[in-house]
């Protein structure tokens, strides 16, 4: 099931750093600035370099290792998209409105560039089940029209 992510103890015992839970323990420490799941979903995708999909945050690589740091942001990362994978369409909507709020660009605007562009995909790590990873973008597509539907009545009584 989605919602059964390994425990950051055992994967660091199979990857077999001491470490990766002090990494992931800061890691997390970060995220939880973060006020919304999509949102930290997208902070970790960002740390993922588009060329060569290798992990990277200068402040977990200079207090660890780039390693240790790499294989925190990489689990944090998988871990954050089954999370958000794994929401109903109503909570990813509301994730979603959390989320572009936070971001305060133009809502009219972010919804038509997120509907075009579909800038999102970039947040599905590369080894994820291909039909969750579909659930997700289709999802997401879905929020973003129920978004855009309610932004639509409320622009119309201006």
């Amino acid at each position: 099931m989605v919602r059964d992510l390994p425990e950051p103890h055992r994967v660091c015992v199979k990857w077999g750093r001491v470490g990766m839970s002090a990494a992931f323990r800061l890691l997390h420490r970060t995220l939880s600035r973060i006020s919304c799941d999509l949102g930290r979903l997208i902070y970790l995708a960002s740390t993922r370099d588009y060329n060569t999909g290798n992990y990277y945050h200068e402040g977990l690589a200079s207090r660890f290792s780039p390693e240790v740091a790499r294989k925190a942001l990489e689990l944090a990362h998988w871990q954050a998209f089954y999370r958000v994978s794994s929401f109903s369409l109503e909570e990813l909507a509301s994730d979603l409105e959390a989320y572009l709020r936070s971001t305060r660009e133009n809502p009219q605007e972010f919804l038509r560039t997120w509907q075009k562009l579909e800038p999102y995909r970039i947040a599905i790590p590369t080894e994820v089940n291909l039909t969750v990873a579909r659930l997700f973008t289709s999802n997401l597509r879905l929020a973003l029209a129920i978004l855009r539907s309610r932004q639509e009545p409320s622009q119309s009584h201006r």
